[in-house]
């Protein structure tokens, strides 16, 4: 028997494995063909205060190693989600994680409060680093707007907060360290780099927003590196890394960097059961390797 359990905040994963916002739907979508119960917990797509239309189409285009997209945060709004989307995820025996988007401040404490009251939420992820929304990357790229942010959620909830990440930084350390600082107890990185394409028989850009969020096998090397740098920084704080995470051996890359859990999100678009499959790959590996446990993984790479 090996031992997959990890703590992130005051949550309890039964494995290393989490759904990756925005790729997974709010759960129902992917019921038929993902037990729910077998994930380390359910991350939903970005709830925002009202509902939202997001961008116009196109706002996917496939590259030669993953996509871009820029679909703006579509959502139903919160009254939305506890009504309709939450009864659901009620029924199943695993954390669930709400991802929350704003406009200002008294979004995200607003949506806290709402989610915290409405019981069945057990973590809220703090998305300040959405590159495809005017508005989307304002608290990742300023500590002190980090700080101001976090504490106000912080102050709003006893939920396990995870403040997600923008790679689109110069040094992305100082704003994780005013992330914690402010209360957060964990960290979620990376979210999408931003870039474009374009089409040259047109001679037009491919998205509609013009510019889009990467994600996919491109960008895990810029995520490893971002995750071990966080990790060295603050070794002690909880990391959900994520970026390009197809298989159980790219999951386990992230652990030895110093993620003690993973995020499955665009791979899930190729193999659907891909989230499961790399847990099951994890369990596998500590078996063959004669690990106790998963945690050891945790940071252990060498120079």
């Amino acid at each position: 028997m090996v031992n997959t359990q990890v703590q992130v905040g005051k949550l309890t994963l039964r494995n290393p494995v989490v759904t990756g916002s925005g790729t997974f739907g709010f759960g129902s979508e992917m019921a038929q063909v993902v037990d729910l119960n077998a994930v380390g917990a359910v991350v939903v797509k970005s709830t925002s205060r009202e509902p939202r239309l997001g961008n116009p189409t196109p706002r996917i285009v496939e590259t030669p190693a993953g996509i871009l997209n820029a679909i703006g945060l579509q959502n139903g709004g919160v009254d939305n989600f506890i009504e309709e989307k939450l009864p659901f995820l009620r029924q199943f025996d695993v954390p669930v994680i709400v991802n929350l988007v704003g406009y200002g401040v008294e979004d995200y404490v607003y949506l806290a409060e709402r989610l915290t009251a409405a019981g069945g939420v057990h973590g809220l992820e703090i998305n300040i680093s959405c590159p495809n929304v005017k508005h989307g990357c304002d608290f990742a790229v300023d500590p002190r707007l980090t700080r101001e942010l976090i504490s106000a959620v912080r102050s709003a909830t006893d939920l396990t907060l995870i403040t997600k990440l923008s790679p689109n930084v110069t040094d992305i350390r100082p704003i994780a360290e005013a992330a914690i600082e402010a209360g957060s107890d964990a960290l979620s990185l990376i979210n999408t780099l931003l870039g474009t394409a374009i089409d040259i028989r047109k001679r037009k850009f491919r998205l509609a927003n013009i510019t889009g969020g990467l994600s996919g096998p491109a960008v895990k090397p810029v995520a490893l590196r971002l995750v071990w740098q966080v990790h060295q920084a603050l070794p002690h704080v909880p990391l959900i890394g994520m970026g390009g995470i197809m298989s159980a051996n790219d999951a386990i890359e992230f652990l030895l960097a110093g993620a003690t859990a993973v995020a499955v999100g665009t791979a899930t678009f190729v193999n659907p059961t891909s989230v499961t499959d790399v847990a099951q790959g994890i369990e596998q590996y500590l078996k063959d390797n004669g690990i106790a446990d998963v945690n050891e993984l945790v940071g252990a790479v060498q120079a």
